[in-house]
Protein backbone atom coordinates (compact mmCIF):
# COMPACT_ATOMS: atom_id res chain seq x y z
CA UNK A 1 0.00 0.00 0.00
CA UNK A 2 1.26 3.40 -0.71
CA UNK A 3 2.28 5.68 1.69
CA UNK A 4 1.31 8.71 -0.19
CA UNK A 5 -2.42 9.15 -1.22
CA UNK A 6 -2.55 11.38 -4.32
CA UNK A 7 -5.61 13.21 -5.27
CA UNK A 8 -5.81 15.66 -8.37
CA UNK A 9 -7.97 18.85 -8.34
CA UNK A 10 -7.14 20.43 -12.04
CA UNK A 11 -3.40 21.68 -12.20
CA UNK A 12 -3.20 20.84 -8.57
CA UNK A 13 -2.07 17.25 -6.89
CA UNK A 14 -2.96 17.00 -2.93
CA UNK A 15 -0.36 14.45 -2.05
CA UNK A 16 -1.33 12.98 1.66
CA UNK A 17 1.05 11.39 4.17
CA UNK A 18 -0.80 8.22 4.96
CA UNK A 19 1.36 6.02 7.37
CA UNK A 20 -0.66 6.13 10.73
CA UNK A 21 -0.52 6.57 13.40
CA UNK A 22 2.17 9.73 13.14
CA UNK A 23 3.10 9.46 9.71
CA UNK A 24 6.73 8.99 10.51
CA UNK A 25 9.63 9.63 8.34
CA UNK A 26 10.35 6.34 7.76
CA UNK A 27 13.26 5.70 4.87
CA UNK A 28 10.13 4.10 2.77
CA UNK A 29 8.37 6.73 2.89
CA UNK A 30 11.24 9.18 2.12
CA UNK A 31 11.75 6.84 -1.21
CA UNK A 32 8.12 7.63 -1.51
CA UNK A 33 8.59 11.44 -1.56
CA UNK A 34 11.27 11.01 -4.63
CA UNK A 35 8.97 8.73 -6.26
CA UNK A 36 6.51 11.29 -6.10
CA UNK A 37 9.07 14.44 -7.33
CA UNK A 38 9.51 12.05 -10.27
CA UNK A 39 6.24 11.86 -10.95
CA UNK A 40 5.12 15.36 -10.38
CA UNK A 41 7.69 16.31 -12.53
CA UNK A 42 7.23 14.46 -15.58
CA UNK A 43 3.72 15.25 -15.53
CA UNK A 44 3.20 19.15 -17.29
CA UNK A 45 -0.36 18.99 -16.65
CA UNK A 46 0.61 19.39 -12.91
CA UNK A 47 1.58 23.26 -11.76
CA UNK A 48 1.19 23.24 -7.92
CA UNK A 49 1.60 20.38 -5.47
CA UNK A 50 -0.04 20.25 -2.13
CA UNK A 51 1.46 18.47 0.85
CA UNK A 52 -0.34 17.06 3.69
CA UNK A 53 -0.38 14.44 6.23
CA UNK A 54 -3.41 12.43 6.87
CA UNK A 55 -5.02 11.25 10.42
CA UNK A 56 -3.47 13.45 13.28
CA UNK A 57 -0.29 15.02 12.65
CA UNK A 58 1.42 16.02 9.31
CA UNK A 59 4.82 14.14 10.83
CA UNK A 60 5.56 13.57 14.18
CA UNK A 61 9.22 13.00 13.28
CA UNK A 62 11.51 10.24 12.01
CA UNK A 63 10.90 6.53 12.67
CA UNK A 64 12.62 6.06 16.23
CA UNK A 65 12.16 2.45 15.70
CA UNK A 66 13.93 2.21 12.59
CA UNK A 67 17.05 3.22 14.10
CA UNK A 68 17.17 0.94 16.50
CA UNK A 69 17.90 -1.16 13.24
CA UNK A 70 20.79 0.60 11.88
CA UNK A 71 23.94 -0.56 12.91
CA UNK A 72 26.42 1.99 13.07
CA UNK A 73 27.24 5.55 12.83
CA UNK A 74 28.21 4.99 8.85
CA UNK A 75 24.74 3.84 8.17
CA UNK A 76 23.31 6.92 10.26
CA UNK A 77 25.36 9.17 7.96
CA UNK A 78 23.92 7.81 5.10
CA UNK A 79 20.28 8.03 5.82
CA UNK A 80 20.92 11.30 6.76
CA UNK A 81 22.38 12.61 3.39
CA UNK A 82 19.17 10.29 1.32
CA UNK A 83 16.57 12.54 3.75
CA UNK A 84 18.82 15.58 2.83
CA UNK A 85 18.94 14.90 -1.00
CA UNK A 86 15.39 14.26 -1.04
CA UNK A 87 14.37 17.38 0.72
CA UNK A 88 17.05 19.86 -1.72
CA UNK A 89 15.24 18.67 -4.89
CA UNK A 90 11.93 19.46 -2.80
CA UNK A 91 13.26 23.02 -2.41
CA UNK A 92 14.87 23.15 -5.92
CA UNK A 93 11.47 21.53 -7.73
CA UNK A 94 10.68 23.44 -10.73
CA UNK A 95 6.97 23.63 -9.28
CA UNK A 96 5.97 24.98 -6.32
CA UNK A 97 5.39 22.73 -3.16
CA UNK A 98 3.11 23.89 -0.50
CA UNK A 99 2.83 22.01 3.18
CA UNK A 100 -0.10 22.25 4.90
CA UNK A 101 0.45 21.37 8.41
CA UNK A 102 -1.72 20.72 11.26
CA UNK A 103 -1.43 18.51 14.42
CA UNK A 104 2.22 18.39 14.72
CA UNK A 105 5.67 18.86 12.34
CA UNK A 106 8.30 17.95 14.72
CA UNK A 107 11.95 15.81 13.78
CA UNK A 108 12.18 14.88 10.41
CA UNK A 109 8.48 16.28 9.34
CA UNK A 110 9.25 20.06 10.61
CA UNK A 111 12.54 19.11 7.86
CA UNK A 112 10.30 17.84 5.22
CA UNK A 113 8.10 20.89 5.53
CA UNK A 114 10.81 23.55 5.78
CA UNK A 115 11.87 22.29 2.22
CA UNK A 116 8.71 23.44 1.06
CA UNK A 117 8.70 26.92 -0.74
CA UNK A 118 5.25 27.48 1.12
CA UNK A 119 3.84 26.37 4.85
CA UNK A 120 0.10 27.64 5.89
CA UNK A 121 -0.24 26.07 9.32
CA UNK A 122 -3.19 25.35 11.91
CA UNK A 123 -2.79 27.71 14.81
CA UNK A 124 -2.90 24.67 17.39
CA UNK A 125 0.08 22.95 15.44
CA UNK A 126 3.11 22.09 17.19
CA UNK A 127 6.67 23.06 15.12
CA UNK A 128 9.81 21.61 16.68
CA UNK A 129 13.24 20.21 16.37
CA UNK A 130 13.20 17.94 19.56
CA UNK A 131 16.29 15.54 18.14
CA UNK A 132 18.48 16.73 21.18
CA UNK A 133 15.77 15.81 23.92
CA UNK A 134 16.65 11.89 22.54
CA UNK A 135 20.34 12.32 22.74
CA UNK A 136 20.61 13.10 18.34
CA UNK A 137 20.66 15.84 16.41
CA UNK A 138 18.41 16.66 13.19
CA UNK A 139 19.89 15.25 9.98
CA UNK A 140 17.87 16.12 7.31
CA UNK A 141 19.41 19.57 7.18
CA UNK A 142 17.47 20.92 10.15
CA UNK A 143 20.29 22.60 11.35
CA UNK A 144 20.73 24.94 8.43
CA UNK A 145 17.03 25.59 7.25
CA UNK A 146 15.78 26.47 10.81
CA UNK A 147 18.06 29.61 10.86
CA UNK A 148 17.47 30.93 7.86
CA UNK A 149 13.49 30.75 8.39
CA UNK A 150 13.21 32.30 11.91
CA UNK A 151 17.52 33.65 12.91
CA UNK A 152 20.11 31.94 14.74
CA UNK A 153 18.62 33.18 18.54
CA UNK A 154 15.36 31.17 18.02
CA UNK A 155 16.87 28.61 15.96
CA UNK A 156 19.01 27.69 19.07
CA UNK A 157 16.34 28.23 21.01
CA UNK A 158 14.52 25.90 19.68
CA UNK A 159 17.23 22.70 19.10
CA UNK A 160 18.96 23.45 22.73
CA UNK A 161 15.66 23.43 24.19
CA UNK A 162 13.77 20.67 22.30
CA UNK A 163 10.27 22.97 22.91
CA UNK A 164 7.86 23.38 20.07
CA UNK A 165 6.15 26.37 18.94
CA UNK A 166 2.31 26.61 17.88
CA UNK A 167 1.13 27.63 14.51
CA UNK A 168 0.74 31.23 15.49
CA UNK A 169 4.08 31.80 17.19
CA UNK A 170 5.61 29.90 13.71
CA UNK A 171 3.94 32.58 11.92
CA UNK A 172 5.26 35.43 13.86
CA UNK A 173 9.08 33.78 13.78
CA UNK A 174 8.72 33.62 10.08
CA UNK A 175 8.53 29.53 9.89
CA UNK A 176 5.69 29.67 8.96
CA UNK A 177 3.43 31.78 5.90
CA UNK A 178 0.03 31.86 7.26
CA UNK A 179 -2.20 29.89 10.62
CA UNK A 180 -5.60 29.26 10.55
CA UNK A 181 -8.31 27.36 12.38
CA UNK A 182 -7.25 23.94 11.74
CA UNK A 183 -10.78 22.77 10.36
CA UNK A 184 -10.05 26.02 7.85
CA UNK A 185 -6.29 24.98 6.69
CA UNK A 186 -6.84 22.49 3.65
CA UNK A 187 -9.50 25.01 2.24
CA UNK A 188 -7.31 28.42 2.45
CA UNK A 189 -3.98 26.51 1.11
CA UNK A 190 -6.10 25.18 -1.70
CA UNK A 191 -6.98 28.63 -2.43
CA UNK A 192 -3.65 30.05 -2.62
CA UNK A 193 -2.58 26.59 -4.55
CA UNK A 194 -5.71 27.73 -7.36
CA UNK A 195 -4.06 31.07 -7.49
CA UNK A 196 -0.37 29.92 -8.17
CA UNK A 197 -1.98 27.23 -10.80
CA UNK A 198 -3.54 30.02 -12.87
CA UNK A 199 -0.10 31.37 -13.57
CA UNK A 200 1.54 30.78 -16.39
CA UNK A 201 3.95 27.85 -15.85
CA UNK A 202 6.73 29.08 -17.23
CA UNK A 203 7.11 32.26 -14.94
CA UNK A 204 6.54 30.30 -11.96
CA UNK A 205 9.39 27.77 -12.95
CA UNK A 206 11.78 30.88 -13.81
CA UNK A 207 11.13 32.40 -10.05
CA UNK A 208 11.57 29.04 -8.52
CA UNK A 209 14.89 29.30 -9.97
CA UNK A 210 15.73 32.34 -9.03
CA UNK A 211 15.23 31.86 -5.63
CA UNK A 212 18.13 29.67 -5.54
CA UNK A 213 20.33 32.44 -5.90
CA UNK A 214 19.32 34.09 -3.16
CA UNK A 215 20.58 31.18 -0.33
CA UNK A 216 23.63 31.14 1.24
CA UNK A 217 26.27 29.00 -0.79
CA UNK A 218 27.42 27.00 2.35
CA UNK A 219 24.34 25.47 2.83
CA UNK A 220 25.74 22.76 1.11
CA UNK A 221 28.84 22.29 3.34
CA UNK A 222 26.37 22.77 6.30
CA UNK A 223 24.06 19.88 5.50
CA UNK A 224 27.05 17.51 4.87
CA UNK A 225 28.71 18.70 8.10
CA UNK A 226 25.01 17.68 9.83
CA UNK A 227 25.24 14.45 8.00
CA UNK A 228 29.32 13.36 9.43
CA UNK A 229 27.57 14.70 13.43
CA UNK A 230 24.18 12.64 12.96
CA UNK A 231 26.57 9.82 12.63
CA UNK A 232 29.08 10.59 15.21
CA UNK A 233 26.76 11.61 17.30
CA UNK A 234 24.14 8.08 16.71
CA UNK A 235 27.04 6.29 18.23
CA UNK A 236 27.00 8.01 21.23
CA UNK A 237 26.33 6.17 24.51
CA UNK A 238 23.87 9.37 25.03
CA UNK A 239 22.14 8.66 21.67
CA UNK A 240 21.62 4.81 22.68
CA UNK A 241 20.28 6.21 25.93
CA UNK A 242 17.93 8.84 24.47
CA UNK A 243 16.65 6.19 21.96
CA UNK A 244 16.15 3.71 24.65
CA UNK A 245 14.48 6.27 26.94
CA UNK A 246 11.98 7.25 24.01
CA UNK A 247 10.76 3.94 23.46
CA UNK A 248 10.70 3.22 26.83
CA UNK A 249 8.67 6.45 27.31
CA UNK A 250 10.87 7.97 30.37
CA UNK A 251 13.01 11.02 30.61
CA UNK A 252 16.65 9.95 29.44
CA UNK A 253 20.18 10.55 31.82
CA UNK A 254 22.73 11.91 29.34
CA UNK A 255 26.18 11.39 31.08
CA UNK A 256 28.17 13.23 28.11
CA UNK A 257 29.54 9.86 26.40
Amino acid sequence: MSLIHRERDGHIVTAAIQRPPANALSSDLIGEVSGLLDEMEQDDSVRVIVLKGEGRFFSAGADIKEFTSIPNGEEFSKLAKRGQDVFDRIENFPKPVIAAIHGAALGGGLELAMACHIRFVAENAKLGLPELQLGLIPGFSGTQRLPKLVGEAKALEMLLTSESISGIEAVKCGLANRAFPEEELFLETMKLAKKVAEKSPITVKAVLSLMAYTRNSQLAEGSNREAGYFGTVFESEDAKEGIQAFLEKRKPEFKGK
